[in-house]
């Protein structure tokens, strides 16, 4: 059965040593995108890495970061809530947050030619992500959160919701 509506509020949790993801629609359950929050506490990014199959874009919900482009000829942009940012297939990336709070950003991956055989779904990337990075994934993958506000400040910690919703 075809799902055509996702409850943002109920989420994947995936805590990295570098970030926090919040999966709201798996690459499995459509047809070439995935949907999920992403979430720096202050000084944290992901590292510098590239998707040479998918265009991410991202709407910054709150906070202030640093996007920085490029392998070799880099170049930085200030973000704040409101920005719209694009980074095409093949481009370098990676977002450092630069406020005292949590930077949040409602991203999309549109995979350009279908998502990979290889890694049919986000779960099967992350256990990737884990064995590049040498990241436990017992230990990045919570399961699933249920809350009004998984956005909160300190959300990204992996800790339970401040509005009642668990990990489990």
């Amino acid at each position: 059965m075809t799902q055509y509506v996702f409850d943002s509020r109920r989420v994947a949790r995936y805590r990295f040593p570098t970030h926090t993801n919040d999966l709201i629609m798996d690459r499995k359950e459509a047809a070439a995108s995935e949907a999920f929050y992403v979430i720096l506490e202050p000084g944290e990014a992901p590292p510098l890495h590239v998707h040479p199959d998918a265009e991410q874009v991202f709407f910054v919900l709150k906070g202030e970061a640093q996007l920085t482009v490029g392998l070799t000829d880099q170049e930085t942009f200030p973000l704040k809530a409101g920005d719209f940012v694009r980074t095409p297939p093949g481009v370098h990336h990676a977002v450092r947050c630069t406020s005292p709070d949590p930077f949040v950003y409602l991203s999309i991956d549109c995979f350009t030619a279908g998502h990979s055989d290889a890694e049919p779904t986000w779960d099967s990337h992350v256990r990737l992500m884990c064995v590049e990075h040498g990241w436990d994934y017992d230990s990045v993958a919570l399961g699933l959160i249920d809350g009004d506000d998984q956005l909160a400040p300190g959300a990204g910690s992996g800790a339970p919701l401040p509005a009642g919703g668990q990990a489990r």
